[in-house]
């Protein structure tokens, strides 16, 4: 509950265009909660009516969270980036995806780690 009260910027790593898919949905509802949400996609220029960018680097402006939906292997690479940022307060790892090497590494540099759990489900249930 602390990480989604102490949150206002959520980047979504792997948000896709298609409302199909478990990321646009989630961040659908992050948004419509009050949060705002920075895609980050390889392509698309807008989604959800916001601007995409390539990389977590690539954003002019302070971040809270770093909501993670890519492949598990993906993680350790992201969770580089968003040290590299030094900005990030949360690094959270979508309904199925963990890596523990990488969890240990965010919190050796004080993060808030969160794996394995969707941030639209956690926050329903909570509010």
């Amino acid at each position: 509950k602390e990480i989604f009260l102490n949150t206002k910027t959520i980047a979504i790593v792997g948000l896709s265009p298609d409302s199909e898919k478990a990321s646009n949905r989630v961040a659908a509802y992050l948004q419509s909660v009050g949060f705002k949400i920075v895609p980050i996609y390889p392509k698309e220029d807008e989604i959800l009516g916001e601007k995409v960018y390539r990389s977590l680097g690539e954003i002019p402006f302070d971040i809270d969270m770093v909501d993670i939906f890519r492949k598990s292997d993906a993680i350790a690479e992201i969770v580089d980036e968003v040290i590299a940022r030094g900005d990030v307060d949360c690094v959270w790892f979508q309904l199925g995806l963990a890596n523990n090497e990488a969890a240990l590494k965010a919190k050796e540099f004080g993060m808030k780690v969160v794996q394995n759990k969707c941030t639209k489900i956690e926050h329903r249930n909570l509010f």
